[in-house]
């Protein structure tokens, strides 16, 4: 049972910031067509688009039970059968998660758009993904990232290092998030499904007089939001459990497409009521506020310059570890494993942002922040425009379309992250290391995939214990890339040299976890709690390798003969394996130069800045896009 949730009040959802008690409407709203108001049932329209959306990821889910149920490769892998394409999607669906566009429409009105280069250097890291270590991932032949411990070290060790790596990443990191998208759901839901006008009162009023006895500050809306996200997480474990990575990723698919269809008819609605690109720059000029279109950083953040140049390394999944490295393990070919992380990555940093950046900017002018807001309610102010912007500005049908959306981008981090912590308890604790290892015997297929489907249930319960704890989405977020900032150079190390050990790896987890607390608490700022935190992990982790227990030199060889990775591998290795390290990471650096290229010319064009740029250095950011294509296009095709 999903508990009551009350996460505190925030402004501009259920009431406007300024408190006068009316809703905040946008001069040029009534100019676009006719709007669900406020309160009102949805339209019949709208209700059929969300209900056909509902059908079809609810029937791609029983349609692919019967294979699902087979066994856990099956279940978690899709039988290794997925185009690259359609991984690439499906990673894509993922990260566009319900908070995402609440946290970009954040942080474009507290940091400007260089405060996104913190979403957009994670570019790095998908192309390294694709060029380095989605290959190798799959021909591993793991199950989970945290089965890679078994296959590339030795020991006791290796086997408590899949324990933790488990429990770590399938509990602690994975509620987490759960827990953040589930919060973020509450700021979209409230709005529109107003459960208190639509359910009797008999049924209703008992609920109220529930959550007001277990603490609510405000029942009604508790009530609400726990309806909401009851309906939200049936219906994500209803496709999701059922079909495995394969109903997971159909509906990713057209999940993604309805979302970006939806986000671009918004988006174009709400730069057309603010008077297009050249009236917002204007606009926002006059607000005194036309630092936030700046690309680069202002003086003195020379430290946040480092720290998002190096992003890609800060964090605990910097290999792909995760539900990235699942898809590429999930991909019929090296090739497709390659081609989907370069999807990933262009659809994720370019296309979003395309989107995203014109329709913050426009929301910012729509709905100019209330005067003298605390920082924290400020940032919550501005993550609730854009939940205020669908109900205020978008017509009949298209509020429909948007509502979906959103509701894909809350099923599809739902769905993945829930098949992919489910994998964790399933392979490596149940199966590993209590069947295995505690009762010595071999679990059956079908009690795998059993225990899988119940690991996903158990999951949703422990998130929605943890929302009511969550603060702001952006502080939750941040939290956590502190605690991962010191995992993320060993995840890279143990693929390139061979002397990363078990041990070393196990050294950085409890070093990042002992300073992570320590650095929130004594360091105020975020570049020193970051670049602290992957300082002290990288130095435990290099010295625990080189001076501790060593991977037995024939665990080593049959890894490296299955695997070939690239880089350094002393007695197994040659100059063969170093070259290939090399191109891997010229073709990412190219790769890298067309994407950057060309998501800043497309926002050259679609949000231009108060201070007019020239065209000329638009189609110069054209122009070396397409240069840089010869140095790794020809990659994504090497078998």
């Amino acid at each position: 049972m999903i508990p009551v949730l009350d996460a505190g009040r925030r402004p501009g959802v259920y009431g406007p910031a300024d408190g006068d008690g009316s809703a905040r409407v946008p001069s040029g709203a009534q100019e676009i067509g006719p709007t669900a108001s406020p309160g009102a049932a949805l339209h019949p329209l709208d209700l059929a688009i969300i209900s056909a959306f509902v059908i079809a990821s609810l029937t791609a889910g029983l349609r692919a039970r019967r294979r699902a149920s087979r066994d856990l490769e099956e279940y978690f892998l899709a039988g290794r059968t997925l185009r690259g394409w359609q991984a690439g999607f499906s990673m894509a669906a993922t990260q566009f998660a319900a908070d995402t566009p609440l946290v970009v429409t954040g942080l474009v009105a507290t940091a400007g758009l260089f405060g996104l280069w913190q979403l957009w250097s994670y570019g790095l890291a998908f192309l390294l993904l694709g060029f380095l270590f989605a290959p190798l991932w799959r021909r591993a032949g793991v199950l989970t990232d945290a089965e890679l411990a078994e296959a590339r070290y030795s020991g006791r060790g290796a086997t408590v290092l899949r324990g933790v790596r488990a429990v770590l990443y399938g509990v602690v990191f994975n509620t987490v998030v759960l827990a953040m998208v589930l919060l973020a759901a509450t700021l979209f839901a409230a709005p529109f499904l107003l459960w208190h006008e639509w359910l009797p009162s008999w049924l209703f009023e008992p609920l109220v007089s529930l959550a007001g006895s277990l603490g609510a500050e405000e029942p009604v809306r508790a009530v609400n939001d726990t309806i909401s996200l009851g309906l939200v997480v049936l219906f994500a474990l209803g496709y999701s459990t059922t079909g495995g990575l394969r109903g997971v990723v159909f509906t990713d698919v057209l999940q993604f497409s309805i979302m970006m269809l939806g986000t671009a008819a918004y988006a174009f609605l709400a730069v057309r009521a603010a008077g297009g690109p050249g009236a917002i720059a204007s606009q926002v000029a006059e607000m005194g506020s036309q630092r936030i279109y700046n690309l680069g950083p202002e003086p003195g953040a020379a430290g946040l310059v480092a720290v998002f140049a190096l992003q890609w390394m800060l964090q605990r999944n910097a290999d792909g570890t995760g539900y990235l490295a699942q898809r590429a393990m999930a991909c019929r070919s090296d090739a497709d494993a390659r081609q989907a992380a370069v999807w990933f990555a262009f659809l994720q940093v370019v296309l979003r942002s395309w989107l995203w950046v014109p329709l913050a900017l426009a929301l910012l002018v729509l709905f100019p922040p209330a005067p003298d807001l605390a920082a924290d309610l400020f940032t919550r102010d501005r993550e609730s425009t854009f939940v205020l912007g669908i109900r205020t500005l978008l017509p009949v049908g298209l509020l429909g379309l948007m509502m979906t959306g959103m509701l894909a981008a809350l099923a599809s981090t739902l769905d993945t992250h829930l098949n992919w912590g489910a994998s964790y308890l399933s392979s490596d604790l149940y199966a590993r290391l209590w069947c295995r290892g505690v009762r010595g015997r071999e679990p059956s297929p079908r009690s795998q995939v059993w225990v899988a489907r119940l690991s996903a249930v158990l999951l949703v319960v422990l998130a929605a214990a943890l929302v009511p704890r969550l603060g702001s989405i952006q502080a939750a977020w941040k939290a956590t890339l502190v605690l991962g900032a010191g995992i993320g150079a060993v995840t890279v190390l143990r693929w390139i040299w061979w002397r990363i050990t078990a041990w070393g790896e196990l050294a950085a987890l409890a070093a990042s976890f002992a300073f992570a607390p320590l650095a929130l608490a004594l360091l105020g700022s975020e570049v020193a709690q970051m670049l602290g935190g992957a300082a002290v992990g990288t130095l435990a982790a290099v010295s625990v390798s080189l001076l501790g227990p060593q991977t037995d030199p024939e665990v080593l060889e049959r890894f490296v003969q299955k695997v070939r990775p690239p880089g350094f591998w002393g007695p197994w290795g040659d100059g063969a394996s170093r070259a290939e390290l090399g191109r891997s990471l010229l073709a990412a650096a190219a790769a890298g130069t067309s994407l950057f290229a060309a998501l800043l010319a497309g926002l050259r064009m679609l949000a231009p800045s108060p201070d007019g740029a020239g065209l000329p250095a638009t189609l110069g950011l054209v122009a070396l896009a397409v240069a840089a294509l010869p140095g790794w296009l020809p990659v994504l095709r090497k078998r």
